[in-house]
Parts: C-alpha cells; structure tokens; sequence
C-alpha cells in the first residue's frame, strides 16, 4: 500500500500508542522510522516498530519515560531518557545543545539512560538547520570484538557529522563501524544464502561465510582484515557515549533483536559547534564550497547525504510503498 508520510506516521505512532508509548513518544518515533524509510534506510525504518512495539510491552522501554535534563554546566549537557525510546530524549538534546552552543560556542549533550536511536545523522538536521556545525556518537548492543579478540564488546557504534552550506543541502555523514551492516547477516541468514568472507567471525572465534554462525558470534569491524583501526575507533565512540555520560556498555545491554531482555541504558553523544566563533559563519561558508567544488571535478563524485536526500523528496512528492504485511503486524 502507497502511504504519503503523514498518513505513514500516524500508523506507527498509532501502533507505538497501542503499546502503551505515550503520545510525545509515539510522535517522535514515528516521524524518525518514516523518515528513515523515506530515505531507503529500511532497516532503521518501518521495520523497527514491530521491535520498538514488542520492547514497550515486554517492560524493555519505560512506556511513561519523560525526558529532562539531568545536569547543565557552560556548554556541557546531560539528558536523562528516562530509560524509554530514544527519540524524544535525543530532541531534546539537540535544541538544548543548539541552544547552548549559541552562548558558549559549542556544546556537548550526552544522552543517557537510553534505547536505539535510528539514523544518527537524521537527529542532526536541526544543527544543520540553524547553521551550525553537529557529530553524533551511540553505541548499540555488543556485535563486535575488540582488537585482536574474539567475543562481542563493541556494538556497531555509528559516527555521524552534518555540515550546513550556504546553498543546497548540508554534506551528512552516517556509518557504523562494522565492516557490514548487522542486518545484512539477519537478511541472508533467513534466505540460507552464505556472507563474504571479511564480514563476521563465528562463536569461537573463527572467520566464517555461515550467516547463521556470524549471528552466533560477532561482526569485524571496518578494516578488521588489514588493521586495528575500526577497533579502536569502536572503542573511542564507546567511551564517549558510556564512561564520560553514564550509560551502559554494549556488552551489558540484551540485544535488540530480541523479545526478552533488560532496558539496555545506551547512550548518544552530540556535539554542536557554532562557526560563528572560530572563523566566522560566512569563512566557515565559503571553505565549505571550495572544498566541494574540488571534490565535484571528478565525474563520479557523490556529495555525502545527496542520494538519501533525493529519496526523501521523491518520498515526500509521492509517497512510500508499506508491504501489506507490516501493516498487518501493527495492528
């Protein structure tokens, strides 16, 4: 069924209200999963609110969270999410942060006590929106080993920055740190299709192309074949959102992909920086556009963001295509 992105997000934040979320958090999630899918990023998308619907049932997620901020000293923020869905809390880091950054230059909100945060890059829209320079840090339930180990320690951990220009839309930057998505593992798992060498190791330790074996064991992170270095950077991004904010680590959470299992406590990290004063807004403008005027006289040069923000046009004019059965799955 075609949906335009309103109709799509009152039937999820329907489906999250079904479960108990309150209206601000059905609200705010909604619009993150349908921005996410109106993008082509389906596995943060739509496919989450059946994951998101069954956590606020089983007690995973505070169904009555409320975010607030729990401490505020110059620039430095935390956001307590009140162990609920991420959404709301990481809102309300973003405007508190833009705000902050408007005084003392920069501003870093940590979020914690928190869930899965989508599209990383997405919560830094705003920042770009007021002119302002953002970076984003989460972590997620352990998936990858530390460097030269074997068991799950690290999750994912994405890493996401947004940079505005003076005219079109800002460069946005959005990855994890595993050398693959985890949901590439899942989708071939289910199809008994066998993965890259590369990607995944097994439960003990072992380089495997057994999908299911990889879910047993733990994804490698980027450059993992030649280097440490997606390691370490996992480890850098771990700290960030956990010891300097008080979250949980991803080896302490239950997996999201499960039914049963703690509130994971994670934690997000934002950093907003205002142009304004280092260099000044209008230098800080006219760098940015050097710089992509040398990328772009290679043929074959994509801006960072541009493809996910043709498809969110093309979304936003015609629509996105939701598959009978998750619709059916929400009740």
């Amino acid at each position: 069924m075609r949906l335009t992105l309103d109709e799509a997000t009152q039937r999820v934040a329907a489906a999250l209200k079904s479960a108990g979320a309150t209206e601000a958090m059905a609200q705010s999630t909604a619009s993150a999963l349908v921005l996410a899918e109106a993008q082509g990023l389906g596995s943060h998308g739509l496919s989450r609110v059946v994951q998101y619907a069954t956590h606020l049932r089983n007690g995973r997620v505070n169904r009555d969270a409320v975010p607030r901020v729990a401490r505020h000293k110059g620039g430095a923020l935390l956001i307590d999410a009140d162990e609920g869905l991420a959404f709301p809390a990481c809102t309300l880091a973003i405007e508190q942060a833009i705000t902050a950054a408007r005084s003392h230059g920069v501003a870093f909100a940590g979020v914690a006590n928190s869930h899965h945060c989508g599209v990383v890059v997405d919560h830094l829209r705003a920042v770009a929106a007021a002119g302002m320079v953002g970076l984003g840090f989460a972590n997620s339930p352990a998936a990858m080993p530390a460097a030269g180990g074997k068991h799950p320690v690290f999750g994912t951990n994405p890493v996401a920055a947004v940079f505005p220009r003076r005219a079109g839309d800002p460069l946005m930057v959005d990855l994890s740190l595993s050398e693959v998505a985890r949901g590439k593992v899942m989708v071939a798992a289910k199809q008994g299709q066998p993965i890259p060498a590369g990607w995944a190791l097994d439960a003990d330790g072992q380089p495997t192309t057994d999908a299911q074996a990889a879910l047993s064991g733990s994804m490698l992170p980027i450059g993992a074949a030649s280097s440490p270095k997606g390691a370490m950077l996992a480890l850098v991004v771990e700290l960030l959102v956990t010891a300097l904010i008080g979250s949980q680590f991803g080896f302490e959470a239950s997996s999201f992909f499960v039914d049963e299992g703690n509130r994971p406590h994670l934690g997000q990290a934002f950093i907003v920086v205002d142009p304004g004063a280092l260099a000044g807004s209008d230098a800080y403008l006219d760098r940015v556009e050097v710089l992509v005027a040398e990328m772009l006289t290679d043929e074959g040069v994509r801006l960072p963001g541009a493809r996910r923000q043709a498809l969110l046009r093309r979304a936003e004019a015609e629509g996105i295509e939701v598959a009978d059965s998750l619709l059916v799955s929400w009740g």
